[in-house]
C-alpha cells in the first residue's frame, strides 16, 4: 500500500507528531511476536539495563504508562490521606490526577518563562505535610535541578517534614519525583535525565521522541542509604499484582510455584513494546535527537525574525532540551486571538496543538477549588502558546509550510502588515 505524502498531493494535511515506523521497528516486533516471548520477558529486562546506561541513573524499572509509574513512586513512599505533592499549574492533567488517586492534595505553583516550575513559587508551597516535589519539564527542557534539589536539603525545609512511612524516615526529606515525560535526551550541567532527581518517570507513548506505542519507565536513583536494586526488585513485585515471579522467572523448568506478598498492581511492559524501545534507544542520540533539534532550530531561525513571535528555550549554558515539544508564543495574543490563529492554521492543512490546558481551567480541578486567577504567569503563557508539528518524517517542504501558514494567520487575526514585522 502506498502512503502519501504531502509533497504528492498538498491538501493532505501536516500531521502533528506521528509515530516513527520504519521497516527496522516493523521487523523488531515481528521477532518478537515469532519469538513467542510477548509480555515482560528478556527483551523487556534488556531495555531496562540499556535505560540506566544511557540516562546514567542506578536502576531501571520499564512499566506500561508514566501515568502508573508515577502513581506506584507515590504509592511506594506512602503518600496518602492528607498529604500534600507539589507540581506546577501548568502541566498535563495525569501529573496531578495520579495525586489524587492516592488520596493526597495537589499543591499547584505557578511557572517560570521557560514554561517550567518557578522555584520560589516552591518554596513558598512546602507545609509540614509536603511529602513531595513534583517538577515537570515541560517541552522536553530541564527544570534547574540543583535549585530545587537544593531546597528540599535546607535546614529549615528538613525540619518542616513529617515523615509517616519507612520509605519518608530512611529519605528524611521531601521526595523530588521529576515528571520527565518530555525529557528523555535532555541535559542538564552535563547529566541526562533520569538521573537529576530522586526518581524520575519517562513516557513512551506514540507521540513521544522515544515511543514504544504505550509505555513508560522509572528511573531510580534514590540516595544512601537506599539500595536502588533492591528497591528495583521491589517495584518489580508491586507492578505484578504483588506476585514474587514473574512470567519469566516461572518458566525456569520446576519454578512454577510463586506467591503473593501484598495486593500489588499490573503495570508491567511488554517485550513487543521494549522491542521497539531498543531500536529506538539505540539510534536515538544519533538521529532521531538530531532531527528533532534540526526542526525545532529551524523555526527558531524563522520565527525569530517576526516582532510578534516568543521563541522557546531550547538550550542554555547549562542545559540542553530534548526537543520534545515547540512551543511557539504569539505576543500580546488573548486566549481568543490564538484560538483563532489555530483555526486558520488547520484551515491550512497544518495541524497544530496546544500543550497545555492549566489544571485550575479544568472542570474537575476546577471544582477543587483552583482558580487560574491565582496563576498569572501560567495562564499568559497557555493564552499565547501554539505546539508547532515536530517529528522524525518532517520534511524541509512540511516545515517550510508550517512556518508559512503560521505566519499568515497571525497576521490575519492580528492584522499586522508586512510592514510591522
Amino acid at each position: 500500500m502506498k502512503i502519501l505524502n504531502f509533497e504528492e498531493n498538498n491538501c493532505f494535511m501536516i500531521p502533528f507528531a506521528p509515530p516513527r515506523i520504519d521497516q527496522e521497528i516493523i521487523d523488531a516486533v515481528v521477532a518478537t511476536l515469532k519469538s513467542g516471548w510477548i509480555t515482560t520477558g528478556p527483551k523487556t529486562k534488556l531495555f531496562e539495563q540499556k535505560l540506566t546506561a544511557y540516562c546514567g541513573n542506578k536502576a531501571t524499572l520499564c512499566v506500561n504508562s508514566a501515568t502508573s509509574g508515577l502513581e506506584i513512586i507515590l504509592r511506594w513512599f506512602g503518600v496518602g490521606e492528607g498529604d500534600e505533592v507539589i507540581i506546577p499549574a501548568y502541566t498535563y492533567s495525569a501529573t496531578a490526577n495520579v495525586v489524587v488517586h492516592c488520596g493526597a492534595k495537589p499543591v499547584l505553583v505557578d511557572i517560570g518563562d521557560d514554561f517550567n516550575m518557578n522555584a520560589l513559587n516552591i518554596k513558598k508551597a512546602i507545609t509540614t505535610k509536603t511529602k513531595v516535589i513534583m517538577p515537570v519539564d515541560f517541552g522536553g527542557f530541564p527544570c534547574d535541578y540543583d535549585l530545587i534539589n537544593g531546597i528540599v536539603t535546607e535546614t529549615s525545609v528538613k525540619k518542616l517534614f513529617q515523615p509517616n512511612s519507612t520509605n519518608q524516615q530512611l529519605l528524611g526529606r521531601i521526595l523530588i519525583l521529576s515528571d520527565a515525560a518530555h525529557s528523555i535526551g535532555a541535559t542538564y550541567k552535563g547529566r541526562k535525565t533520569g538521573a537529576l532527581a530522586d526518581i524520575s518517570v519517562f513516557s513512551f507513548h506514540a507521540v513521544k521522541n522515544l515511543t514504544t506505542a504505550e509505555g513508560g519507565a522509572i528511573a531510580l536513583n534514590l540516595p544512601e542509604p537506599f539500595d536502588n536494586i533492591e528497591v528495583y526488585k521491589y517495584l518489580c513485585i508491586y507492578t505484578l499484582h504483588g506476585q514474587n515471579k514473574d512470567a519469566l522467572a516461572k518458566m525456569q523448568k520446576g519454578n512454577w510455584k510463586y506467591d503473593i506478598i501484598e495486593a500489588g498492581y499490573k503495570c508491567n511492559m511488554t517485550d513487543l513494546s521494549a522491542a521497539i524501545g531498543l531500536v529506538e534507544l539505540a539510534r536515538y542520540d544519533s538521529d532521531m535527537i538530531l532531527k528533532r533539534k534540526y526542526i525545532c532550530e529551524s523555526y527558531s531561525e524563522f520565527f525569530s525574525s517576526q516582532k510578534w513571535a516568543i521563541v522557546p528555550q531550547l538550550k542554555t549554558d547549562t542545559a540542553e532540551s530534548s526537543y520534545h515539544l515547540y512551543a511557539l508564543r504569539i505576543k500580546n495574543c488573548t486566549e481568543t486571538q490564538r484560538d483563532a490563529i489555530i483555526q486558520k492554521i488547520f484551515d491550512q492543512n497544518v495541524s497544530v496543538n496546544v500543550h497545555f490546558i492549566p489544571l485550575p481551567l479544568l472542570t474537575f480541578y476546577k471544582n477543587c477549588g483552583f482558580n487560574i486567577s491565582d496563576y498569572p504567569k501560567t495562564y499568559e503563557m497557555f493564552s499565547q502558546e501554539i505546539s508547532l508539528p515536530v517529528f522524525y518524517d518532517l520534511t524541509n517542504e512540511q516545515l517550510a509550510k508550517v512556518c508559512e501558514a503560521v505566519t499568515l494567520a497571525v497576521e490575519e487575526v492580528l492584522s499586522i502588515s508586512e510592514k510591522e514585522i
